[in-house]
């Protein structure tokens, strides 16, 4: 076992080591994406194995007859708070990087073996954690999973508006048809899509009031989206409206699928294993490409999160393209060439998605009439619910508030 142990350790050096190498200036965002990406793999393996290992820790195993739920969410969680001080510490260390010349900008994009050894380390030390820090830590990461699912919410409807405006920008009559055809597309899909969930989750026979409130909702946000948007006051558009209806609709999807499996009203009960399965890769697809969406567009997606001297932070028209600015290339080289983005935003985007996968891992920490299912149970439903009303009120708040307060100006 020693020997074996051994071999995985040297590989694991020789494998980081070429990695390390292979990451340039540019690439340092993705390669973080990587890291992240890795914890995932970490975490949803280690809770297949929880029960078997933990039991062999005495620190963990406290008492007998532990279900094996409970050693899957100290794995799951274990793992996730390792990641979370990893890119924590990081946050905090960046508070202030407004140029190139900062030291600190050369830890931000550099020194990856000693990163990814610092990393490795904090995961495998919170398994030498007493139980009493993990509990904390999970009601904690509750309250994270949440601001993560908030801000996931600000960074669509910014990208949706981004979407639109760059569309609009070309003034030219195709575009205008290609943004007809994409926002009657969304809306067909979403009224479709609330139709096929009507016959998922209304059973004949059953009186499932609940869901059908949830549905009716969706459909009526939808509805409202279209109408808030093209009133001749608002200066609003279709596409992202279509585009967040079609969001909620998908939100309100993964909630109702997330009720309990004996619930007579989830009309997926019958298919337990297989949608839980499906539920968790897509989940857990839809966070890797949420938190790396947001990672490579931190700090640009509103001025008040980019640093002070970042071009955004001052003239809309960019100083000098992202990419120059991060390889450090500009007109004057001698020059304090500005940051391109935030980089505690960033790292503080990958802290709270730590929480999040860990929620939607351990079922928020909630989960108990099934080891073998994932994300299932009434607190998972209202999160979905309520992100899905959040997303509704936030996207509708964006477009009134200019009504409401004319004299400021909102980005």
């Amino acid at each position: 076992m020693s020997c074996l142990a051994s071999c995985c350790a040297s590989l694991t050096c020789g494998l980081c080591t070429s990695v390390a190498s292979g990451i340039t200036k540019r690439s340092a965002r993705i390669a973080y994406c990587g890291m992240f990406g890795v914890s995932l793999i970490v975490s949803w393996i280690l809770r297949e194995v929880a029960e078997p290992l933990l039991k062999h820790f005495s620190w963990i195993n406290t008492s007998d007859n532990l279900p094996k739920e409970w050693f899957q969410m100290q794995a799951v969680l274990r793992v996730s708070l390792g990641n979370f001080l990893f890119f924590g510490i990081l946050a905090v260390i960046m508070i202030g990087v407004k140029d190139q010349n900062d030291k600190r900008d050369s830890l931000h994009h550099g020194g990856w073996i000693a990163k990814m050894l610092i990393w490795a380390l904090l995961i495998t030390l919170m398994f030498f954690l007493p139980n009493v820090v993990i509990t904390v830590y999970g009601v904690l990461s509750k309250f994270g999973a949440g601001l993560f699912l908030l801000v996931q919410v600000i960074i669509l409807l910014d990208a949706t508006h981004s979407w639109n405006d760059s569309w609009v920008a070309k003034d030219e009559q195709k575009w205008y048809l290609a943004l007809l055809v994409v926002s009657v597309a969304c809306y067909l899909a979403t009224f479709t899509f609330s139709g096929i969930l009507f016959i998922w989750f209304n059973p004949s026979g059953h009186d499932c009031g609940l869901n059908v409130f949830f549905l009716v909702m969706t459909m009526i946000l939808a509805f409202l989206f279209a109408v808030i948007a093209l009133h001749p006051k608002v200066n609003g558009s279709l596409l992202p409206a279509s585009v967040i209806s079609v969001y909620c609709a998908y939100v309100c999807y993964t909630g109702l699928s997330s009720e309990p499996r004996d619930y007579v009203c989830n009309g997926l009960h019958n298919k337990s294993k297989a949608v839980s399965t499906s539920t968790l890769v897509l989940g857990m697809l839809t966070t890797v490409l949420s938190v790396l969406y947001s990672a490579l567009r931190a700090g640009s997606s509103t001025t008040f999160l980019s640093p002070p001297s970042s071009p955004r932070a001052g003239d809309k028209k960019p100083l000098l393209e992202s990419d120059e600015l991060e390889s450090g290339k500009g007109k004057n080289e001698t020059e304090a060439q500005p940051v391109s983005y935030s980089y505690t935003f960033f790292h503080l985007i990958f802290a709270l998605a730590s929480m999040y996968s860990a929620m939607l891992l351990s079922g928020w920490t909630s989960n108990s009439e099934n080891p073998d299912l994932i994300d299932v149970g009434w607190t998972s439903v209202w999160v979905r619910i309520c992100t899905e009303w959040v997303t509704a009120g936030l996207y509708i708040w964006s477009l009134v508030a200019p009504l409401l307060f004319p004299d400021r100006e909102f980005y």
